[in-house]
């Protein structure tokens, strides 16, 4: 915003009231940046709270040496996936619902209302860093089968792989969650350290080697035998 108004390559796609209103709305003042982003809702939300928190770093407004906590729940239970066609777990598929009669009755159409589905899910935050997160798992049967129903998961792949799970559950598994920290997370926190790398107890790579212990190393022979694993050298 400027003394002349509003001041971008996007100003002509906007009209004299729409412009007027924005400033009313934003209460803008000259000087002021207005950040518009456009895309998928989850693409937008990140873009817009990373640069949210870059600024407000740079200005320093930040409060320091104060820590602010606080839960974060009502997480949506499916996600629909354009890509795969299909709905998936936005937590992992043993997730309870909030409400059991919400999801006894829905189908596992595209255009099912799932994503107004709640979940039982919940995350720990400190300063708006994520701590730690969990869920409250489903503990009936018929329930169980419901969500692999949602998310296409066969009988026969839920067999074999959540076999142990569900067998559990035919003997009556009580209602049971929990919470997982990321504990180097905390200590990051604690420490004021610029990296979470600093207060890891190996050394983490984007290659995925380990410097203190130079992993991956070479694997015998006998080894891969063991895993019954073979390799190919294919030549291009």
């Amino acid at each position: 915003m400027t003394d002349n108004g509003f001041e971008s390559n996007i100003v002509k796609f906007f009209s004299p009231d729409e412009l007027k209103n924005i400033k009313e709305k934003l209460n803008v003042l000259t000087g002021d940046i207005v950040f518009f982003a456009a895309d998928k809702k989850q693409i937008v939300c990140n873009v817009l709270g990373s640069l949210r928190l870059y600024i407000a770093d740079l200005l320093k407004i930040i409060p320091q040496d104060k820590f602010n906590f606080l839960w974060v729940v009502d997480f949506p239970l499916f996600e629909y996936s354009t890509e795969d066609k299909k709905w998936n777990a936005v937590h992992h598929p043993f997730t309870a619902p909030s409400s059991i009669g919400d999801i006894s009755n829905v189908s596992d159409s595209p255009n099912a209302d799932l994503a107004s589905l709640k979940s039982r899910a919940y995350d720990i935050i400190l300063n708006g860093t994520e701590l730690g997160g969990g869920s409250i798992r489903i503990h009936e049967e018929k329930i169980q089968e419901k969500v692999f129903e949602i998310l296409k998961i066969t009988k026969e792949d839920a067999k074999i792989k959540f076999g142990f799970l569900l067998d559990a559950l035919q003997y009556g598994a009580p209602p049971h969650g929990g919470l997982a920290l990321g504990l180097d997370r905390v200590l990051a926190m604690i420490t004021k350290s610029e990296s979470i790398r600093d207060v890891i107890a190996f050394p983490k790579t984007q290659s995925g080697s380990c410097l203190l212990s130079n992993a991956p190393s070479p694997v015998s022979e006998r080894q891969l035998k063991e895993l019954h694993i073979k390799i190919d050298h294919i030549k291009k």
